[in-house]
């Protein structure tokens, strides 16, 4: 997938500043797409100039003015074909698990910190995408919400987040039972890497 994509795909929502979707970018989209400020900035210029969003100039009191953009009848059409594309298969590229990896042969301590880190790091976006959620269902269940938005996708994005994290949880326990078990039995194999 391309940034073009998601740009378009976050500008579905209505018009917006370069600033609101790198927000949007940092907390609605995260869970499955990155781009800093100055990718998103480079993308919006393209995109502008492919004519698949408009940017219209709002003056401003006492700040900057801004651009704000809208996705135009030609970028709904370009998404409508990219929507209709089959994905390419997803590629993981995940640091911490070459670490765990090796961790026979390495730092075991360091590794189960890590791997605590993580889960910190899932049960602070497990809070944010539950208040998502519950800003995006205003007190309505969730079938209710299915039924009468407008639009199910952005509900739909949030949903995979919160599983991924709270998959993330789930073998974030594991793998730290599975390592202190190791490391509590005196596990020959690991005492061995550790001794000159």
């Amino acid at each position: 997938m391309s940034l073009k994509h998601a740009v378009l795909a976050a500008l579905l929502e209505g018009e917006a500043s370069g600033y609101d979707l790198a927000k949007i970018f940092d907390v609605s989209v995260a869970n499955f797409w990155a781009a800093t400020p100055q990718q998103l900035y480079r993308e919006l210029d393209r995109l502008a100039e492919a004519g698949l969003i408009t940017a219209r100039v709002v003056e401003q009191e006492r700040r900057p003015n801004k651009r704000v953009f809208s996705i135009t009848e030609s970028g709904r059409r370009d998404l409508a074909v990219y929507t209709a594309t089959p994905p390419r298969p997803s590629a993981v590229r995940d640091e911490l698990m070459v670490q765990v990896q090796a961790c026979d042969e390495g730092d075991t301590a360091a590794v189960r910190a890590f791997v605590a880190q993580r889960m910190e790091t899932a049960r602070a976006k497990l809070a944010r995408y539950d208040r998502m959620r519950e800003r995006m269902l205003d007190g309505r269940d969730e079938e209710t919400y299915l039924g009468e938005a407008e639009r199910v996708g952005p509900y739909l994005t949030l949903m995979r987040g919160r599983f991924f994290e709270e998959e993330n949880l789930r073998w974030g326990e594991r793998a730290l039972a599975v390592l202190d078990l190791r490391c509590a039995a005196g596990n020959p194999a690991v005492e061995a890497v550790h001794q000159p």
